[in-house]
């Protein structure tokens, strides 16, 4: 069976409603998948139950349809793949590549977020303990499409970072870097929050030896006061009676024109206009939601 030479996905994390920034990122995701013929994907990124709100992920995926953007094949749940990343971890332990940390947060309090390292050689084991991967001494960058080249040092700047929790749960970083791997995926649209999680995931495919996708790292849209908007700040979820309006407004965060007149159009009419026009080239690096407010 022939695959597309591109496929993109949406990754939502179900611990609140979908919101207009997250629309920003769906729609971004979905037009730059549609406009090059290829497959577009729905992940749920459900690793952390506690944080999950109830009724969250049936929401997101009805919003999702409400809006238009319809995916292809099934929707992939991470609660479901949880082998996978067990069987890379223990391979990554064996190999000496990751090892038992049992610093608390107390502890590591006033490092910046930098790990030092405290428990690289300490042989701990692997009960009641996080699992961190060694990074090296060097620099990984890459060339995002929007926010251009990205460049960051592992070892001064971030430290060996945790693939699974103290409790169990398992880190964003490890999953989201195998499960883009496992369902083919060739470009990553995302928000840019995300681009200085990128190199982690860049080391992560080195040593897994898995493919390198593309990235563009749309803008994050910021209150005028500077916060971003979020599940957590001044963030309403999305109105399906809101879908061509808010899809508009969406399309105008992202650079892309629009005509009088489609306000009158149907959610999938309004996507269908768009998706060959659909310019990536015109994504500014950062919006305010002032900005994204202009007609």
């Amino acid at each position: 069976m022939n695959t597309p030479a591109y496929t993109g996905r949406f990754a939502p994390t179900p611990s609140g409603f979908l919101h207009f920034g997250s629309l920003v990122a769906a729609l971004a995701s979905w037009l730059d998948a549609r406009s090059a013929g290829g497959r577009w994907l729905v992940r749920m990124e459900d690793l952390d139950p506690p944080r999950e709100a109830p009724g969250a992920q049936a929401a997101i995926l009805h919003t999702l349809e409400r809006y238009g953007l319809q995916w292809d094949g099934e929707v992939v749940y991470q609660s479901q793949r949880h082998d996978a990343y067990d069987e890379i971890i223990d391979r990554l332990f064996r190999q000496g590549l990751a090892y038992a940390c049992t610093c608390s947060r107390k502890q590591l309090e006033g490092t910046q977020g930098i790990y030092p390292g405290w428990c690289r050689n300490a042989c701990h084991p692997l009960h009641d303990a996080a699992i961190r991967v060694r990074v090296p001494e060097l620099s990984y960058h890459f060339d995002d499409r929007v926010q251009g080249r990205f460049e960051q040092h592992l070892g001064r700047e971030v430290g060996d970072f945790v693939i699974r929790r103290r409790d169990g749960l398992y880190a964003y970083q490890l999953a989201v870097v195998l499960d883009d791997a496992w369902q083919g995926v060739t470009d990553i649209v995302r928000g840019a929050d995300l681009l200085d999680s990128t190199p982690r995931q860049l080391y992560l495919q080195e040593l897994l030896g898995l493919p390198q996708p593309r990235y563009l790292h749309v803008p994050l849209i910021v209150q005028p006061d500077g916060h971003k908007l979020g599940k957590s700040y001044r963030s309403p979820p999305l109105q399906p009676e809101q879908a061509t309006q808010l899809l508009l407004r969406a399309l105008r965060a992202l650079g892309q024109s629009t005509e009088p007149g489609l306000e009158q159009a149907t959610p999938s009419e309004l996507l269908h206009w768009a998706t060959p026009r659909w310019d990536a080239g015109t994504i500014s690096r950062s919006l305010t939601l002032a900005e994204a407010d202009l007609h």
